[in-house]
């Protein structure tokens, strides 16, 4: 007899990443696509993205194997509605997989990706978004952030990116450049402070964002204004989790900022150290924790 097999997924606002495996965990297919959140994209596009990483991650491997899917998809409240329940569905239909597809919110592959099989606790994702999220028997309960680069967002790729301008756009003014300030001023571009202000403007938003790892990396080599808008990042996201007043369940930090820069993660841990006498424990792999679910949704 053919073994089964499980597809996980984790959907994004910068990537799609899915992986294919056995029942009992072993990974035998790969596969990456592009933006999957479907309210920072059309749903088309998104679940597109969704379907070729799908087919790059089953290759040669027969879809009909496949017992059960589950994705994480940032932006799920989309398909929550008729219309772009609609779109996945149709999409989904031409991977030849012959079960349906299972959506969650991606805060839950994330709390998943804690390692742990408790089905209650609390997480904090921090990439190109943020938002803290409680989760009750693998469902999100209440949310904290997560209101979009416009109104919220405090603490994440995109929030840093701009604070890093604004800081530049201030020093340029002012007439006291730093070396944040250079190197921002660099990566936007434009002669003078006027200059730079109207380059900012005309930059696209995942462009805005890309100034976070310049920030970091000023932060790191010393500069004080990068170390305290990283500092003022770590108390808005720390606070951003505390107000869900985390009780005894895992507590899990996620995100590419929380798992990729480690003195971002650093000061948010000391935060929450102090305030709720614990460290969080740091998500893996989001996709693989889908699959997980899926096999865990079989009864294995």
């Amino acid at each position: 007899m053919t073994e089964a097999l499980v597809i996980g997924g984790d959907c994004g606002g910068t990537s799609t990443r899915v992986v294919v495996t056995t029942l009992d965990g072993v990974v035998v297919g790969r596969g990456n696509g592009g933006p999957g959140n479907p309210v920072a994209r059309p749903p088309e596009e998104a679940a597109a993205a969704l379907v070729g990483a799908v087919g790059a991650a089953l290759g040669d491997l027969e879809p009909h194997r496949v017992a059960a899917a589950v994705v994480g998809v940032a932006g799920y409240s989309r398909l929550d509605t008729p219309e772009g329940a609609a779109v996945y569905a149709a999409a989904w239909q031409t991977t030849g997989v012959p079960v349906s597809l299972r959506t969650v919110g991606d805060a839950v592959v994330a709390y998943a990706a804690g390692g742990h099989d408790t089905p209650s606790g609390s997480v904090l994702i921090a990439g190109t978004g943020a938002i803290a999220c409680e989760i009750v028997d693998w469902t999100v309960g209440r949310r904290v952030d997560g209101l979009g680069w416009l109104l919220g967002d405090e603490g994440s790729g995109f929030w840093f990116g701009l604070e890093a301008a604004r800081h530049a756009a201030r020093a340029l003014h002012a007439g006291t450049a730093d070396d944040l300030t250079s190197a921002v001023h660099a990566a936007v571009g434009g002669v003078g402070p006027g200059g730079f202000v109207s380059a900012f403007y005309a930059l696209a938003r995942d462009k805005m964002a890309a100034l976070a790892p310049i920030l970091f990396d000023a932060a790191r080599a010393g500069d004080p204004a990068a170390g305290a808008i990283v500092a003022d990042g770590a108390r808005r996201l720390a606070g951003t989790l505390l107000t869900l007043a985390p009780g005894d369940g895992p507590v899990v930090l996620a995100g590419g900022l929380l798992t990729g820069v480690p003195e971002l993660r650093a000061a948010v841990q000391a935060r929450l150290r102090e305030a709720i006498g614990r460290e969080a424990v740091l998500a893996g792999d989001a996709a693989l924790a889908a699959a997980r679910l899926a096999a865990v949704s079989l009864g294995a």
